[in-house]
């Protein structure tokens, strides 16, 4: 079991006693086995794993890394190996876990290379991550300077992920809490650095999100955002009709011009877009780890410049700002 009482000591100290009190509560409801019929398998899987002493943990790199191959039998390694690949699938990483080398659907590497020379320092920040999956960025702020690091996800699959490398690594100040940001109290004004990456366009209502990210930024704080966007001037959106590259569950997908002025509405200074990429299929692809359909699976066969659904192709960008 994790200790949750340094997280709520480190929300104390930065006055964020509303959520202190409501978070036992929302933790306890959260990991109700009844809520999903997997939690239990999966969290007992989690209890049966051994815990491994260590010196090798890196959290600077490309790849998190949590002990070396020459820690373990070969009886244990496999033993690991086999409880990793039980919380398939596997999407936001790299993970090296005892020489176990997890090959993750996203190279999330590569979107922390694309920020972390943008972003304020994290040395002794408050840092939440909102929509964080199994956490991996979440290890790359910590390894950044960041003194507690706080992830939400409402997926219990990513928190059980999280909790599992958490296990392997040791007490530190990092938490994935199997919450949305919908769950946090209005207005605690709290964190220093505040990060929403892949979040913004599964939300209905984008300005809402923008709101609720700012209102858990201390005045000043910093807000890194990245989403998907189009090509185009101010005013212009896309709203899929239907799917968008077979998702669902996506909805304003805005020009920079337009999500500048976005944040502008909601409050934000000193707004800098400071990256867009193209999302390659070597980014986001199937591996022995998520063995699903991924990006290449969602383009256009005959034109990778669009989705299956003739629309434009992912195109991401990291805009930052700071609350008022």
């Amino acid at each position: 079991m994790i200790d949750y009482q340094p997280l709520y000591d480190a929300l104390s100290d930065a006055k964020a006693d509303v959520w202190t009190k409501l978070l036992p509560q929302q933790l306890h409801l959260a990991f109700d086995p009844a809520k999903h019929g997997d939690l239990a398998q999966w969290q007992a899987l989690v209890d049966n794993v051994q815990v491994m002493p260590t010196t090798q943990r890196v959290l600077d790199a490309d790849t998190v890394q949590i002990g070396g191959a020459d820690d373990l039998t070969t009886l244990t390694k496999n033993q690991l190996e086999s409880q990793l690949k039980a919380l398939h699938p596997w999407r936001k990483g790299p993970y090296d876990l005892f020489g176990i080398q997890i090959d993750t659907e996203w190279r999330s590497d590569w979107k922390w290379k694309r920020l972390k020379a943008h972003i304020a320092p994290l040395n002794h920040r408050l840092v939440l991550d909102v929509g964080c999956g199994n956490g991996y960025h979440c290890w790359r702020m910590l390894g950044a300077g960041a003194k507690t690091v706080v992830g939400i996800d409402p997926m219990l699959l990513n928190v059980l992920q999280f909790q599992l490398v958490r296990k392997l690594y040791g007490a530190a100040p990092i938490y994935v809490l199997p919450l949305g940001i919908e769950d946090l109290p209005y207005g605690m004004k709290a964190f220093d650095t505040v990060f929403s990456m892949g979040v913004l366009y599964h939300r209905r209502s984008p300005i809402d999100h923008l709101m609720e990210l700012r209102d858990c930024l201390r005045p000043g704080g910093e807000l890194v955002l990245e989403t998907l966007i189009i090509d185009g001037g101010l005013g212009q959106v896309l709203l899929p009709e239907d799917r968008y590259a077979r998702m669902r569950n996506v909805w304003f997908l805005p020009s920079c011009d337009t999500l500048i002025s976005w944040l502008k509405r909601c409050g934000f200074k000193n707004i800098r877009l400071v990256d867009v990429t193209i999302t390659s299929i070597e980014e986001q692809r199937s591996t022995e780890w998520m063995t699903f359909h991924s990006l290449k699976d969602f383009l256009a066969a005959e034109s990778p410049q669009l989705t299956c659904e003739g629309l434009p192709a992912p195109k991401r960008a990291i805009v930052i700002g700071n609350a008022p």
